[in-house]
């Protein structure tokens, strides 16, 4: 007897982001390079697997947050040490490149205030509200100090692929 041939396919994603820091003149004063981040257990049920089937606790991305504290756990709804000035959480812009990756960018403005003194940034996360909410994913990167007149710009991607 014939034995069949198995089909597999394996779909990844992995997720990065990158952080700028920027002068009021314009120029780049910090840039984390492109950083990859931790999916948490959380994001991965309720953003997809959940969201694929439109089943009730899904989620969707709508927001990115700073923070000063450690990487964030599979459980919080808030980042140690979450930046808590007038803008709190930002909501993204979502686009697709390639067809397989989801990028979210947003801006922290200094016009905004979005800090009232100068802080030592170090960790990002995305969100499906603008407080509280869950996370998907985030990270911490090496510290930037941020003054009330500098603005910081956020990429994230969120990278499909087949292997």
């Amino acid at each position: 007897m014939a034995k069949k041939a198995s089909v597999q396919e394996k779909i990844t994603l992995r997720g990065f982001y990158r952080i700028n820091l920027i002068n009021p003149d314009g120029s780049i004063a910090g840039d984390s390079k492109w950083r990859e981040n931790q999916m948490t257990q959380d994001g991965i049920d309720q953003y997809i697997c959940r969201a694929m089937a439109g089943m009730a606790g899904s989620k969707s991305v709508s927001h990115v947050a700073l923070g000063t504290g450690a990487a964030p756990a599979s459980s919080d709804t808030a980042l140690a040490g979450e930046i808590m000035g007038s803008t709190q959480r930002l909501t993204v812009s979502p686009s697709t490149i390639a067809s397989r990756t989801l990028q979210l960018t947003a801006a922290f403005l200094s016009a905004n205030s979005f800090t009232t003194a100068t802080v030592t940034l170090q960790n990002v996360g995305l969100f499906n509200s603008s407080s509280a909410g869950t996370l998907l994913a985030g990270n911490t990167y090496a510290t930037s100090s941020c003054a009330t007149n500098q603005s910081v710009n956020v990429t994230y991607q969120l990278r499909f692929g087949t292997a």
